[in-house]
């Protein structure tokens, strides 16, 4: 049955806006400071307006397109979740061919965007990019933890700020930053997935949070402890100003609230824990941005 028939075209676009996921920025915010972080660091600074503009309606686009896919390789598992049941493919507001398309031209369109930057290192680090987050989605079938295939594809813009700032890509530096950011993704993801554990168990699906079991909570802290020494690293090497190491101190208080929310495992907290991390990558965000002024 059309999943469209009979549809107005205002209630359509509202089904495509939610499949895309506009309506919860949350993952837009999380892709996008990573991806800040890179775009300052290589270009010691503000960088150039077009690449910044490219890089950030890139990252919100792809992020959509990420959005579809996943709620397209859910399809037959959101129904029977009562937090996912009301999501548009699920719902039956949007069909399974439509997502398809849709995602196509998310990610056709930030491809294009990548072109007009005229970076051929740029645009041979796209294409690994989108086969990443087209991969991603499918992962909780295959792999106990799956957050480090998110983690490698929220990780992905990095190298690409650098291409697209620099002749030359420092590997050991770009390295550093993309496994901090790894550590961070698969951190956040888990208290995520703690919040739908039980869900994810009757289903038969992977995740970091199933497979950690019971000591969740001691690796999300370890990992989140990594990716700040690993920042704090990296700001030692470029010989950043204060402001930077306060913003990683800031982000250290988030973790310690994370983990106050987290003491129960309540799948309620666990999920605001998830939230409070773009208040972390705020925090590093704005400490790098003062200390490159």
């Amino acid at each position: 049955m059309n999943a469209s028939l009979g549809r107005s075209p205002g209630s359509q676009l509202a089904a495509y806006w939610r499949l895309m996921r506009f309506h919860k920025p949350i993952g837009i915010y999380l892709l996008l400071w990573p991806t800040l972080w890179g775009l300052w660091l290589a270009a010691g600074g503000l960088p150039p307006l077009k690449v910044l503009v490219v890089f950030v309606l890139g990252t919100v686009l792809m992020r959509a397109a990420g959005c579809v896919i996943n709620d397209y390789a859910d399809r037959d598992f959101d129904g029977h979740v009562a937090r996912t049941r009301d999501r548009p493919i699920a719902a039956g507001l949007v069909r399974a061919d439509e997502a398809v398309r849709l995602a196509v031209v998310l990610a056709l369109i930030a491809f294009g965007l990548t072109t007009s930057l005229h970076r051929l290192q740029v645009l041979m680090l796209a294409v690994p990019a989108v086969i990443i987050a087209a991969a991603y989605p499918f992962m909780k079938r295959f792999i106990s933890v799956p957050q480090a295939v998110l983690g490698l594809a929220f990780s992905w813009g990095i190298p690409m700020a650098y291409a697209a700032v620099r002749d030359v890509v420092p590997v050991g530096e770009v390295a550093a930053l993309m496994l901090a950011n790894l550590c961070w993704v698969v951190a956040y993801d888990t208290y995520y997935a703690m919040a739908d554990r039980e869900d994810d168990l009757k289903l038969g699906l992977k995740s970091s949070a199933i497979f950690f079991g019971r000591a969740d909570r001691a690796l999300v802290i370890g990992l989140q402890l990594v990716s700040l020494a690993l920042l704090a690293a990296l700001g030692a090497y470029r010989h950043l100003a204060w402001p930077y190491f306060a913003g990683l101190a800031g982000a250290a208080l988030t973790v310690v609230h994370q983990a106050r929310l987290t003491r129960n495992r309540d799948p309620a907290q666990c999920f605001k824990a998830f939230l409070n991390n773009n208040l972390f990558g705020a925090l590093v965000f704005l400490g790098l941005l003062l200390a490159l002024m």
